[in-house]
């Protein structure tokens, strides 16, 4: 999938980890896991809002586009 999900990267650069962020975003832990793995077909705009306002950063920070080769 050409959708990369760079969460694992903004959590560490933030020192946070996944119990604690998937508590204040309103998520179970597997649901973030699932996110965080590559796993999700999608993710709801407020969960991403979430997330970045937890995470004091742009949706682009944790979501990026690769071409398939």
């Amino acid at each position: 999938m050409p959708i990369i999900v760079n969460l694992d990267v903004m959590m560490a650069k933030r020192k946070i980890g996944s119990g604690e962020l998937a508590e204040h975003v309103g998520i179970t832990p597997a649901n973030l896991s699932i996110l965080k793995n590559q796993k999700a077909r999608a993710v709801r705009f407020s969960t991403l809002e979430a997330i970045c306002r937890e995470l004091d950063c742009q949706p682009g920070d944790i979501l990026e586009y690769r071409p398939e080769e």
